[in-house]
């Protein structure tokens, strides 16, 4: 079989169909829910800035209670997505708003919400609109019941990426010793009825190595017919268990409406779309900007395999710098703790203030500013403009000590090196950031 006969090949869209209006619902609850949940408030509103993504500070959120409004409007996106009215637009708004809050603020950064950025990106190209939907009904034109193949490929592709590197990643010695796995669960001791059991080492074992083997695993198994099943009942486990233990929001449903591309489309068309049409032929149609569409497809997927790699190439441990450590699918990984005091010199009266963080950060905001190097120089360029406007000219400096997966406390920023004369050159090592042990 070549490619055009692979790619291009018809095939029913009730599993496309389906997820669309599953993933728009999820997209509602994540936006309304975040606004429910205090998120919004704790993380956009309470702050006196947000510590955006270097180069995005001009991204701050609105003020006053802006950003409850923006938050709803989300939703409606997310809900229009799901009834499929004016579907690519609302996708790629949806796509836009939420790419922007990612990029507003990273302290609460999560792998899942970058993932939902290519979702939604891949989701606005997609023709899941083209059945059960407003969209349809204001112009049946519309209306198909098949779609090419590769609109079952390019989702199944990109999850097999991020299970895979999700598992490789655990493949290291504080995971494989369990040192990782007993400091996240010592956290979850006070749940009710299963805090507990989460401290017994066997659970530890069990937790450890069978979330190597299944994020490993479970694309490859639940491709192949016989072992789909059982996989499905292992992602059933899998996702309720981080959604109750590590309440990771909608993922954990995002990534079990996923099975619905491996399972078949007949049983789905089945089960969920009773009265629509099941698609039995077999037509091979080759769009007439196949070349395009394989180019950007191309590009799109070399970009995806080797941005999580680049930490390879940086010098020092990524646990330790931080640096390449987003949009690699590095999840649940580590334990940090830190410390740290920053420290004002007037540079025309040798005069040294030492900064008390509750004046400008909140509690969420001082941790990742305690241990996380970009954090610190971001904060540290921003003492410097808020002196800068009262006259001053100052240095600053920071005494930080961090500790990580339980290591001793060990100094992680140069504290000689003024923070608020230097740049930050995103495709390079800080040398600021003193070496570790942890190699």
């Amino acid at each position: 079989m070549n490619i055009n006969s692979f790619l291009f090949k018809q095939i029913d869209n009730s599993p496309l169909i389906v997820f669309r209006i599953i993933f728009g619902l999820l997209c509602f609850l994540e936006s309304v829910g975040a606004i429910f949940t205090g998120w919004v408030k704790r993380t956009l509103i309470d702050p006196e800035f947000t510590f955006t993504f270097i180069g995005f500070e001009w991204l701050q959120p609105l003020p006053g209670y802006g950003m409850y409004a923006y938050y709803i409007l989300m939703g409606i996106f997310g809900l229009f997505i799901m009834l499929g009215y004016k579907y690519r637009f609302s996708t790629i708004m949806f796509t836009i708003m939420w790419l922007i809050t990612y990029l507003m603020q990273k302290s609460s950064y999560n792998n899942h919400y970058y993932l939902l950025i290519l979702l939604s990106a891949i989701m606005a190209i997609l023709p899941a609109h083209k059945y059960a939907s407003i969209d349809v009904k204001n112009n049946p034109n519309l209306k198909m019941i098949s779609m090419p193949n590769w609109c079952r490929v390019i989702i199944i592709l990109q999850m097999f990426i991020v299970y895979t590197y999700g598992s490789v990643a655990k493949i290291y010695p504080d995971w494989l010793d369990l040192t990782v796995m007993e400091i996240l669960m010592k956290g979850k001791q006070h749940y009710y009825i299963v805090g507990d059991l989460l401290q017994q080492h066997w659970v530890h074992y069990f937790l450890a190595y069978g979330g190597i083997l299944y994020d490993g695993l479970i694309i490859p198994l639940l491709l192949y017919k016989p072992t789909r099943k059982a996989a499905f009942f292992a992602s059933i486990f899998f996702h309720l268990f981080n959604s109750i233990v590590f309440q990771v929001g909608i993922f954990p449903y995002l990534s079990l409406a996923f099975t619905l591309f491996f399972f078949d489309s007949k049983t789905i068309n089945r089960l969920f779309l009773k009265r629509k049409p099941y698609y039995e032929g077999s037509e091979i149609s080759i769009p007439s900007n196949r070349n395009i569409l394989l180019s950007v497809f191309s590009v799109y997927f070399v970009i995806q395999i080797f941005l999580p790699l680049r930490h390879h190439v940086i010098e020092d441990n990524v646990l330790w710098t931080e640096e390449a450590h987003r949009m690699s699918w590095r999840m649940m990984l580590r334990s940090k703790y830190g410390y740290a005091t920053y420290y004002v010199v007037d540079n025309k009266t040798n005069k040294t203030t030492t900064v008390n963080l509750n004046d400008y950060l909140t509690k969420k905001q001082q941790r990742p500013a305690s241990t996380k190097p970009d954090f610190i120089w971001q904060f540290s360029q921003r003492l410097k403009k808020e002196y800068a406007s009262k006259g001053q000219d100052i240095s600053v400096f920071v005494d930080c000590k961090i500790s990580v997966n339980g290591r001793p406390f060990s100094p992680l920023i140069d504290k000689e090196v003024d923070l608020a004369a230097i740049d930050w050159d995103t495709f390079k090592h800080s040398s600021w950031i003193l070496p570790s042990k942890l190699d």
